[in-house]
């Protein structure tokens, strides 16, 4: 349905709607199927067909994001299902995550808890800022803070580059710099990376919420500055992998996180509350979602990734990039007030709900081909499939809506 066939007070009020059934839909099958029964916490893996994979490692960034979804979802809804689950997530994290001796997070442990890998990713150590925080904004939960407070100074006494700025991306269990830093066999071995970046810009800006400190402050604004000096390019995409002193070390572009990140950084900017640099974020971030719709495919998708240097084109579609496209082309609306924005997200939305839930077991699955066939090797449950984009995604969708909707009373 086309924005202006009813409306846009009816479209907006239909898309919230949906959205709101739509996270509860998510929230049900991680209910259901993500806590373990047996050694406690969640289960590490589920694969596509909805087998749980016995004795899998568990990830410190599943665990972490599972506490942020719960949270969020508690503290918008006050449902005790959730506020039960967040709570489990809490404990499993605080008795076997963190490391009580050299501070930080593992990145995993295993099955019955016992540390597995023990080296300390900054991108792990940002997202249980985020989930910590969010705990405590549901909670009031002292510990979660103070907890929250120790990964920020172990992140600034570690990884901090006062040289350059940024943050390096991995450590031993000791705090050492490590030679291989990549956050999977994927990724570029390289000393600082875009995505990281943007998950401790994430972290920190939730934090501030919560701890108006004048370093966090300080250190969150020089993210910001990064961003817009270093890693945003002038065509408005994003420079993924880079050198100590900010040089791209490939040309890449990942559709899905500029769209991601277009939302993100106003979103840091605002909590920061700096009027001239809010502005300045609210320019990009538009610029952001424009260069990302010029790769929207004719179904409302974004494929995954561009090089550059060669021209292929990554044509899958990961259920994470349609949930971001969700939100960050409706905080472009709200922006710019341009129906074609509206329009994106929503077709993101329509494409999810013929492609990506699933209807038979629930959730979403991992993604598609260029086909429309199944990814069916990737998992329903793991390392790196939580619920945290598209249960965010839908929380973003339903409080725009509303405020698209009060606004417009």
């Amino acid at each position: 349905m086309a924005v202006a066939e009813k409306g846009t007070g009816h479209t907006l009020a239909v898309y919230q709607q949906e959205a709101a059934a739509e996270l509860t839909r998510i929230l049900d099958f991680w209910m259901l199927y993500a806590p373990d029964e047996a050694h406690g916490g969640f289960i590490g893996q589920m694969d596509s067909q909805g087998h749980i994979v016995p004795d899998a490692p568990k990830g410190g960034v599943l665990n972490a994001r599972i506490l942020w979804t719960f949270s969020a979802a508690c503290r918008h809804t006050q449902n005790e299902g959730y506020r039960l689950m967040a709570d489990r997530a809490y404990t499993y994290l605080r008795r076997y995550f963190l490391d009580k001796e050299y501070g930080g997070t593992y990145w995993s442990v295993d099955a019955l808890g016992n540390p597995l890998s023990t080296r300390k990713q900054v991108y792990a150590l940002a997202f249980t800022i985020y989930g910590l925080t969010e705990y405590y904004l549901a909670t009031r939960n002292e510990a979660a803070l103070e907890t929250s407070k120790e990964l920020f100074n172990w992140i600034e006494q570690h990884s901090f580059d006062p040289e350059q700025g940024g943050y390096f991306e991995a450590f031993s269990r000791e705090g050492e710099l490590l030679e291989d830093l990549r956050l999977s066999e994927k990724d570029r071995n390289d000393p600082k990376t875009m995505n990281t970046h943007l998950h401790i810009l994430e972290a920190y800006a939730n934090l501030y919420r919560v701890w108006p400190d004048k370093h966090l402050a300080q250190q969150l604004e020089g993210l910001l500055m990064l961003f817009l000096k270093r890693i945003v390019a002038a065509d408005g995409h994003m420079k993924l992998f880079l050198t100590a002193d900010w040089v791209p070390t490939a040309d890449l572009v990942s559709y899905g996180h500029d769209i991601e990140a277009s939302w993100l950084l106003l979103e840091a900017a605002e909590v920061l509350g700096k009027q001239e640099l809010i502005q300045r974020v609210k320019e990009v971030a538009v610029q952001m979602a424009q260069v990302t719709a010029e790769a929207l495919q004719p179904d409302g998708s974004l494929y995954h990734e561009l090089n550059r240097t060669n021209g292929h084109t990554d044509t899958h579609r990961e259920w994470w990039v349609s949930a971001e496209a969700m939100v960050g082309f409706l905080n472009a609306y709200q922006l710019t007030q341009q129906a074609t924005f509206l329009e994106h997200s929503r077709n993101a939305w329509a494409f999810s709900k013929k492609h990506l839930l699933d209807k038979v077991r629930g959730e979403w699955i991992w993604g598609v081909y260029d086909d429309y066939t199944s990814m069916t090797t990737e998992d329903k449950i793991g390392f790196w499939k939580c619920p945290y984009h598209n249960a965010r995604a839908c929380l973003e969708v339903v409080h725009r809506c509303e405020q698209l909707l009060f606004n417009a009373e």
